[in-house]
């Protein structure tokens, strides 16, 4: 294992440190295209004798405080409840999970202390499920159509016969049709935008 190449404790503020991953690199073979992906796990297990890597996510009550009373009981139906209302970043975690290689998914139920506070939270309980199960029994979500957008990105970015020239390009969905467009833009661009930023950030200060 090595230290984390995101984080330098000479130029982070204390208290900013970011959060304890391990960072994975894989490659996949996706037909004629390799991909290699960083992916992250947040921890491991030990089963007879053999590492079993997971990935953890948490599920947050928001609005009242009924997890509590029933969390013990109906872990189902409330795994079912976020299914039927955040599917999309369920199967974000399904997908992350199986990027990574992970053995397990965690989930854990948090809700906050109390309503009045943003910062204190309790974990009312935790689930654990197999990533692959998890995508295909629960969301119905089969993992070889989870290549198809970037197998099309890879086609149209490096397919010899869309003659695609090397450089930078913005991918944006257009927002009332189910269209995706390409548009390239110069290399320089978007660069400098934080700099920027927070040069007018340092001249509202002394204005103040």
């Amino acid at each position: 294992f090595q230290a984390n190449p995101f984080f330098n404790a000479e130029e982070e503020e204390e208290g900013l440190e970011p959060a304890t991953v391990a960072y994975r690199y894989r490659r996949f073979q996706l037909g004629p295209y390799r991909l290699v992906a960083r992916t992250e796990l947040q921890g491991y297990v030990m089963r007879g004798g053999k590492e079993e890597y997971l990935t953890s996510f948490a599920l947050n009550e928001w609005e009242t405080q009924r997890w509590r009373q029933k969390i013990d009981m109906q872990k189902g139906s409330i795994i079912a409840t976020e299914l039927k209302n955040n599917s999309f970043k369920l199967a974000k975690w399904a997908a992350q999970s199986i990027l990574a290689g992970a053995d397990l998914m965690k989930v854990g139920f948090v809700s906050r202390v109390s309503q009045a506070s943003a910062i204190d939270h309790l974990i009312l309980g935790t689930t654990q499920y197999k990533p692959v199960e998890f995508a295909e029994r629960m969301l119905n979500l089969k993992v070889t159509n989870m290549w198809g957008i970037v197998k099309w990105l890879c086609d149209k970015f490096l397919a010899p016969e869309n003659n695609m020239e090397p450089g930078k390009y913005v991918l944006l969905k257009d927002p009332n049709k189910a269209t995706l467009r390409v548009y390239a833009v110069p290399l320089d661009a978007f660069e400098g935008e934080e700099d920027e930023e927070e040069d007018e950030e340092e001249d509202e200060d002394e204005y103040e």
